[in-house]
């Protein structure tokens, strides 16, 4: 399967820039979101002609012939405080390159370089979601949400101006930490139309992964925890699979609810109903998704954009997502009959019993692809978003 990107439309820049970006771990190491976004925007920049610097925890050794110069600044597995004063150590050796642009994507690694960060240099800080908002609904302690709420509020204080994937994070950064909209920038997140696209046929890619070629499959990479629905979309499971006995849900993902949901769905008689696939290794993603008749993304809160919707659709599946955050304005002016009523499990089932039943009504994969290749391709997001970072 094709996985490289096709650079043959990429023009170098008549004014290169000198760019830091400062994230979180190293993609494909932390396969989140977060870190896959800021891997796709560096190398994309870096590409297309600039000179990006990416500084971030746990990163690889520095590698010459790479296209973006990468600055480990600590050891992941360290104490927080430890990393903390490590980071700002070690990005205190980084060599002293002019800068045109600063893009900061993590607040609590933002922290200890605030005083280092040259005053003559915007910078702009990519939001990609409330940490301290999202452990709250995890049930993190107080005093673990109050510190984490105040690196936002000391990173965002020294901020030029942000950047967001939706408008619905927007509305929490405006309301949540008082950033007036004039300083908000909204531009949705990309996907690599090269390495996610249709390159097998349903059956195909169901035979790679070992999967029944005569179920209707539903699959959903999430991590299992609260916010994202699981739970729920288990209910609902149970409550098609006599109108659809056929159904199978592939979940892929780890987290602290794994064996409470796999207990809640033997409970529920889905054992030849559901599988949990732990940890999908990230080249067997694409295939996943080309395998599957429909994704899920049954989140329940503070979901800002919904990476795994572009994915799927690059691939020519169709995505459903409940009303949730950023989801429907990717996917309503594509169809939104792919969006639910609610979060509800009850609406989840009923939109899932109607597009099973009547598969007619989901897009086809042709469809699904020109979509996502025409409003989402990295190379014009990338683009798009350095002319924030420049300004």
């Amino acid at each position: 399967m094709k996985t490289a990107t096709d650079w043959s439309n990429v023009h170098p820049l008549v004014s290169p820039a000198n760019i830091l970006c400062v994230g979180l771990g190293w993609f494909p190491t932390n396969p989140g979101g977060l870190d896959r976004y800021v891997y796709e925007l560096t190398h994309h920049l870096a590409l297309a002609g600039d000179r990006v610097e990416l500084a971030g925890v746990g990163l690889p050794p520095a590698d010459p012939t790479a296209p973006i110069h990468l600055h480990n600044l600590a050891n992941p597995d360290s104490s927080t405080w430890k990393r903390l004063w490590t980071a700002r150590a070690n990005f205190s050796t980084r060599l002293d390159t002019q800068l045109d642009a600063i893009n900061l994507h993590f607040a609590l690694y933002g922290l200890p370089l605030l005083g280092q960060l040259p005053d003559d240099v915007p910078v702009t800080f990519t939001f990609h979601g409330p940490w301290a908002l999202e452990s709250k609904r995890e049930g993190a302690k107080w005093l673990s949400y109050q510190f984490k709420h105040w690196v936002e509020q000391r990173v965002f204080q020294r901020c030029d101006r942000f950047l967001v994937l939706s408008q619905a994070f927007g509305t929490i950064l405006h309301k949540e930490f008082r950033i007036p909209w004039d300083q908000i920038h909204v531009i949705p997140g990309g996907v690599d139309t090269t390495r996610f696209q249709p390159t097998l046929s349903r059956s195909a890619a169901r035979a790679q992964l070992g999967w029944q070629g005569d179920r209707k499959i539903l699959f959903t990479p999430r991590r299992l925890v609260h916010r994202m629905g699981i739970d729920r979309l288990l209910t609902a499971v149970a409550a098609i699979k006599s109108s659809v006995p056929e159904v199978w849900l592939a979940i892929a993902g780890k987290g602290a609810l794994r064996e409470a949901l796999e207990q809640q769905a033997q409970a529920l008689g889905l054992e030849h109903h559901v599988q949990f696939l732990g940890f999908l290794p990230d080249e067997q993603l694409p295939i996943a998704y080309q395998a599957a008749d429909l994704t899920i993304m049954p989140s329940q809160s503070l979901e800002g954009f919904g990476l795994v919707l572009l994915e799927s659709l690059a691939c020519g599946t169709p995505a459903l997502c409940t009303p949730v955050g950023g989801m429907p304005e990717v996917i309503a002016p594509f169809n939104q009959s792919l969006i639910t009523e609610s979060t509800e499990a009850g609406a989840l089932a009923e939109r899932l019993r109607d597009l099973l039943l009547c598969p007619g009504e989901l897009p086809d994969r042709e469809t699904c692809r020109n979509y996502a290749v025409t409003h989402f391709n990295w190379y014009k997001i990338a683009q798009d978003v350095r002319k924030i970072l420049l300004l």
